[in-house]
């Protein structure tokens, strides 16, 4: 597979909400938000759409406030009542309504949503990328949905190599890194 366009790009953010969460070991929960973050100030420096959802939206389930604060001006979270985002219409069209066909996938669980969405995206002829630091299932299924991913065609890769195909240039590096306010602990450039 070609290297991301950052100019063809979006950036999915999945269900990252605290229902999904708390099934994640306690050390594990901050870290993924923080990377999550990371990467949605990154689109944003750059650009980059974001699309994001939350399943079953209700007086207490909702995307994160912290992160949902990362959205541009005005962008509303998707409530998905579908494990695949792509089957459902509203979402759908307004993937469509971005004309990009790079997507960049993140968030909750990866065994389910972000597997089924990644795998529905690329039937429908997206070229889709999975972060593998920054997506998330309880125990044995986050691989599980790696794997599943992998044999569809998505290509898995973490949020430094994402990075570095939409930078490309040293140049736009120093001037993305100058404009970061903070770095995932866990994270190396």
């Amino acid at each position: 597979m070609p290297l991301l366009e950052k100019d063809n790009s979006a950036l999915v953010v999945i269900d990252v909400q605290d229902n999904f969460l708390s099934k994640l070991l306690p050390t594990e929960r901050e870290p993924l938000v923080e990377r999550i973050a990371w990467i949605m100030n990154v689109a944003n420096i750059l650009s980059i759409p974001i699309l994001a959802t939350a399943e079953d939206v209700s007086a207490g389930v909702d995307m994160l406030p912290r992160l949902k604060a990362l959205l541009p001006q005005g962008q509303t979270v998707f409530n998905k009542m579908v494990f695949s985002l792509y089957g459902q219409e509203d979402i759908r069209h307004a993937l469509e309504a971005l004309r990009r066909k790079d997507l960049v996938l993140v968030g909750q669980e990866t065994d389910v949503c972000v597997a089924q969405s990644a795998i529905d995206l690329v039937k429908a002829g997206y070229r889709v990328w999975v972060a593998d630091d920054a997506t998330g299932s309880p125990g044995c299924h986050h691989e599980a949905g790696l794997h599943r991913m992998r044999g569809a065609g998505v290509t898995v890769s973490g949020i430094k190599g994402i990075y570095y195909e939409w930078l490309r240039d040293v140049p736009t590096a120093i001037a993305v890194e100058a404009a970061m306010t903070e770095t995932p602990s866990d994270l190396t450039l």
